[in-house]
Formats: C-alpha cells, structure tokens, sequence
C-alpha cells in the first residue's frame, strides 16, 4: 500500500514538472513536504541552482516554531522563503506543489509566501 501511494505521488509530481519549468527571471518554488517537517526551495532551472531555500528546521525561526500546529508552522517557512528572496530581488515565480495538493501545509507555505510580497 505504502508502495503505491509514493509511486503515485512521483507520477503526479513528474507530471506537474512537464509543465513548470524555473527561468531565470521567474524561478521555481518548490515545496517538500516531510512528515514532520517542510521544505522550500527557489530554484533556477536553467542554471541548475537553488537561489534560495527554507524549512522548518532553519536555526533563525525555530523558536517561533514551538508549540504550533504543522500547518502553522509551514506559514512561517513561506513567509521565511518570501523573506529571502526578496533579499535577493526575487518576487515573482512559478509554484511547485511537488505532486501534492493545493490543500493544508502547502497551501499555508503559498499563502504565506504570498503575504510576504511573492507573485506566483
């Protein structure tokens, strides 16, 4: 069962990727999602390179991370992640949902990055 339901979302997420492609001027954002923790990444497909990344597990907001919800905490890796690339003058970008859905923790982290000043 386990098997299947990580084949699916492989298929799914090479799927979304067909499509989505980071360019230099609108790089990719693209969320991992763990079962504890979550990942974001901008990234420059056409170079091959992260510009910019965040998660959960970054020093700079772990305490504000303690005692919220999972969902609450992918609201401040998108709002972290909208942080860091405006520092770097990135402010509009292509959304990858990894082969998840627009729903729950992901759609917190876009939400977010939104609110910080993200187009996508």
């Amino acid at each position: 069962m386990a098997v299947d339901r990580r084949e699916a979302l492989k298929r799914r997420h090479e799927r979304v990727r067909k499509k989505i492609r980071g360019t230099t001027d609108r790089p990719r954002l693209s969320v991992f999602r763990s079962i504890n923790h979550i990942y974001a990444q901008v990234i420059d497909d056409s170079l091959g390179r992260t510009l910019v990344c965040a998660s959960s597990l970054d020093e700079e907001i772990k305490a504000d991370l303690e005692n919220k919800t999972k969902t609450e905490r992918a609201g401040v890796v998108g709002s972290l992640v909208a942080k860091r690339a405006h520092s770097r003058g990135i402010d509009q970008m292509v959304f990858d949902r990894g082969g998840r859905k627009y729903h729950g923790r992901t759609k917190a982290l876009a939400d977010a990055a939104r609110e910080g000043g993200l187009r996508f």
